[in-house]
């Protein structure tokens, strides 16, 4: 049987409605896909993101940075506590097959080096563009159609 890939969706704690929906419309496309959601675990894009997932019957999986289980947004299916902070984002992009850029700040950046640092491929819709291998999406159905297109496959 083969493994379901598993998308990183990454991008700011706080968000804009329009970068919410567009969040949202990746986390859908990505369970709809028959993919697994991996993220921060907390809000904005990756609760917007996790919610779509949920919504279209998918799983989602958390990589909190604290202790606490209990800070995963609602639409978290498996909370990964962590306490290490933003070092959390090398368990996301390593645990990731592609990963989904939507906006962001630094904390976005940072995972952006990590997938460039490490081979993971990246699609950034609304996001950083500040390597030529960064893939970018116009829509929220391409990013996901690009990130299950170029996932890494492992044998």
């Amino acid at each position: 049987m083969e493994r379901k890939k598993i998308i990183g969706l990454i991008g700011g704690g706080e968000c804009s409605p329009e970068i919410e929906e567009a969040a949202r419309a990746v986390g859908r496309g990505i369970a709809e896909m028959g993919g697994i959601l991996i993220c921060g675990g907390l809000g904005g894009v990756m609760e917007a993101g996790a919610r779509g997932a949920k919504e279209a019957g998918g799983m989602t999986i958390g990589v909190i940075p604290g202790t606490n289980p209990n800070d995963a947004n609602q639409y978290i299916d498996i909370p990964i506590v962590t306490s290490v902070g933003y070092a959390r984002n090398i368990i996301i992009v390593n645990s990731s097959d592609s990963v989904i850029a939507v906006d962001g700040k630094f904390g976005t950046l940072s995972e952006i080096a990590f997938c460039l640092q490490f081979g993971v491929p990246i699609i950034s819709i609304f996001s950083w563009e500040i390597d030529p291998s960064i893939i970018t999406a116009s829509t929220p159905e391409k990013a996901v159609e690009l990130a299950f297109s170029v996932a890494r496959e492992f044998k």
